[in-house]
């Protein structure tokens, strides 16, 4: 559980709404329909985007050792957790709804569903947080104070 929350911590506050305001690959290719850096990085000839696609999941990887020394199970585990829920998350909604039964238990541990995530695929300011859905605030005041350091960057040295 330490390794999913502190993955999903780091990930959104360090790599992911930073990767919003300062980056270009995760907006081209994780909000578009084709939604495979791996896919983007061969078709466009860019393996630089599959950099990317590694810092969206290093955060979580960046544990193992500690957590390894902890518990190999529990961080296995987790992995394990982290990979299906991303897997789960990026079903298509076309396709799927989750059952009322597992939105109800998501909604009281805070865990994104795929409608949720398909919000922030909809609108990149709302809804973030990868697993965790108690993430999604501070990371949009996170997301605007980037973007007016951002402005402020730009307006002193353009």
């Amino acid at each position: 559980m330490l390794l999913l929350l502190l993955g999903d911590l780091i990930s959104t506050f360090c790599y992911h709404v930073p990767e919003h305001i300062f980056g270009k690959f995760h907006a081209v290719v994780h909000h578009s329909p084709n939604r495979s850096f791996v896919r983007y990085a061969i078709l466009t000839k860019k393996p630089v985007a599959l950099i990317t696609g590694f810092f969206g999941a290093f955060p979580y990887l960046m544990f193992i050792p500690l957590f390894w020394i902890i518990s190999p199970i529990g961080t296995i585990l987790g992995l394990i957790l982290a990979e299906c829920h991303v897997e789960w998350r990026h079903v298509s909604l076309q396709h799927w709804q989750t059952p009322t039964r597992v939105k109800w238990i998501c909604k009281i541990f805070c865990i994104t569903t795929p409608e949720r995530h398909w919000e922030h695929h909809l609108n990149s300011r709302v809804a973030f947080g990868d697993i965790f859905t108690f993430y999604d605030k501070p990371a949009q005041a996170w997301f605007r104070v980037l973007l007016r350091w951002k402005k402020m960057f730009r307006a002193r040295y353009s």
